[in-house]
């Protein structure tokens, strides 16, 4: 049995990368250490998570955790040899019958990932149009007494992606489901809130209300647009963050911490940005505040916080037509930051955000996958991150009945294969050490995996 050693580090899952930036990313987070976490080990089913931010790297090569066999981190350079290696997951899947996974025709890429790292395969589905627009439905396989997530995203077109969505729920619920969940990875129609002027529609409410009636029992979203909008539906939401995967890459640019600052772009979104500056090193917070004094009168912008000389990293929940983010940039620009990163969960990217980012206000714009990207919005300062695992992982703590009270998401950026199993229902209590969990972590061959396991809490 060779023994392996667990270093604490915020590294990229390169081996190489990792000895490279090692220093300077934990400086970046060096509020969070082994102690502050939390270890649970699960009874024969391996889990592992903590309340802050922790990246470990196992360095040497290992082939299974307790008996369970591990695949890598799915990206551009292991995806090829994860297809090669055997097709494993059919073993789970015979565990996993009541577990089926469908994709909309909005984000079948996506869809394709999270069921990679779930070890699944997506539902035969037939969704098509008709001449005159209408959409069509079919389930071809049975989901009778299933537990049914359908992944879709009500992007843009928003109106058509949402129709769709309801007609897969109606056509699931017909097909005598046991359970149906909503994977709406950005929730279109969010912005639609509240009330700004009289005699508004709140749209938000009434998509909740559709997506109810329609039969779903539960809704999975990625950053929602404001809190309030789980309390528009009548059935359970489970809201995750895409804070983690953020952090992560963050983790592999060599920021000093000291010269970094976390700007939101507006004063709505203080709360966000506070969140996210918690997480790097509790860094300081900066605030750009618009004002417009009356009709006809130029916009004024104004600059809360210090970012002279400073890294600025700008958070938001959503890019749409980078207006906001752009004059916030340019303003930070004047001000004396020295870098600035644009930094968003959603990339809506309407016309004509392409040329306000790619303008050179920004050093890099990191956005996720909630929302497909198109060659068309391609630009070289663009970044675009997977929330695939961190759905993938949500997931499987829905259908296996988790109870998380300490912790709103949790990404596994390792990739253990099936790392993603019941947990105990006593709850916190049934902790281990870390030491024992070190002791868990000798196996007899090891390989390089890294693994981030963050707490968004806002």
């Amino acid at each position: 049995m060779a023994a392996a050693s667990l270093t604490l580090s915020y590294t990229s899952s390169s081996a190489a990368a990792a000895s490279a930036s090692s220093s300077a990313a934990s400086s970046l987070f060096s509020r969070c250490s082994l102690s502050h976490g939390r270890f649970v080990a699960c009874d024969s089913r391996s889990r592992i998570y903590a309340s802050n931010t922790i990246k470990c790297d196992l360095s040497e090569p290992f082939k299974n955790v307790n008996g369970k066999p591990i695949v890598p981190i799915l990206n551009d350079r292991t995806l090829p040899k994860f297809l090669e290696t055997a097709r494993m997951e059919k073993t789970v899947n015979r565990n996993s019958t009541r577990l089926k996974l469908f994709s909309g025709t909005a984000n079948s890429a996506l869809s394709q990932e999270i069921a990679w790292y779930m070890g699944l395969e997506l539902g035969k589905i037939n969704i098509k149009r008709f001449a005159d627009g209408e959409i069509y439905v079919q389930l071809q396989e049975s989901v009778r007494g299933c537990d049914v997530y359908l992944v879709q995203p009500t992007c843009p077109p928003a109106n058509e992606n949402l129709m769709e969505l309801l007609i897969m729920i109606d056509a699931c619920r017909r097909a005598s489901a046991k359970t149906i969940t909503a994977v709406i990875p950005y929730f279109g129609y969010a912005r639609a809130d509240r009330k700004t002027q009289g005699r508004e529609s709140i749209a938000a409410k009434l998509v909740a209300n559709l997506i109810t009636e329609a039969g779903a029992n539960r809704v999975l979203a990625c950053d929602l647009h404001s809190g309030q909008s789980m309390g528009y539906f009548d059935i359970p939401v489970d809201h995750v963050y895409a804070q983690p995967v953020i952090l992560d890459y963050l983790a592999s640019k060599r920021i000093n911490s000291q010269d970094l600052v976390v700007v939101s772009p507006d004063v709505g979104g203080v709360a966000r940005a506070r969140a996210f500056a918690k997480k790097l090193s509790d860094a300081p917070l900066a605030i750009v505040d618009k004002r417009r004094h009356g009709h006809n009168v130029a916009e004024v912008m104004n600059l809360i916080g210090d970012v002279k000389g400073k890294v600025a990293v700008m958070m938001d929940d959503m890019i749409d037509t980078a207006g906001t983010i752009a004059k916030g940039a340019a303003l930070l620009h004047e001000e004396g930051a020295r870098e600035v990163y644009a930094c968003c969960t959603h990339a809506v990217f309407s016309p004509p955000a392409i040329e306000r980012l790619s303008s050179g206000l920004f050093q890099e714009v990191i956005v996720t996958n909630t929302i497909p990207a198109v060659v068309e919005n391609y630009f070289p300062q663009l970044t675009v991150l997977s929330v695939a695992n961190l759905l993938g992982e949500t997931i499987w703590r829905v259908h296996d009945d988790c109870s998380e009270p300490y912790t709103a998401c949790i990404i596994v950026q390792a990739y253990l294969w099936r790392a993603v199993y019941k947990m105990h229902s006593r709850g916190p209590g049934c902790g281990v050490s870390s030491n024992k969990m070190k002791e868990k972590l000798r196996l007899e061959s090891l390989t390089t995996v890294n693994f981030v396991i963050c707490t968004s809490n806002y």
